[in-house]
């Protein structure tokens, strides 16, 4: 069980970097060239993979490749909707509440053989 929380901790602290990443200079760098987006995102994006790589070795000792792939959506998911709507002030929509429920039915039939034993 260690290496489940300690895979969900990476998981979700690389989430918030990667989201950062690929968001964040929509609105902190709207008026600046592409470029300087991308090479700013690209120094972001290498804290996620410092914290991704290791999670996923650890995962996969306990999940298969899909569980850990379903696992990233639903913590991705999870760490998008607050950054939406807290930073970006995008609003609150249904529709995050009904893709998080299509997603707990990924969680269901992909760990479906761990939940029965």
């Amino acid at each position: 069980m260690h290496a489940t929380w300690t895979t969900i901790g990476l998981l979700t602290l690389s989430n918030v970097f990667m989201t950062f990443a690929w968001y964040a200079h929509l609105k902190e760098l709207g008026g600046k060239p592409w470029i300087i987006a991308a090479l700013i995102s690209w120094g972001v994006a290498f804290f996620e993979y410092l914290l991704q790589v290791p999670a996923n070795r650890i995962g996969y000792t306990v999940m298969s490749l899909g569980q850990l792939k379903i696992l990233q959506e639903v913590i991705t998911l999870t760490v998008f909707v607050p950054f939406a709507v807290f930073y970006m002030k995008e609003p609150l929509k249904l529709d995050y509440l009904w893709a998080g429920l299509c997603m707990l039915g990924a969680v269901y039939f992909m760990f479906r053989d761990k939940i029965g034993a």
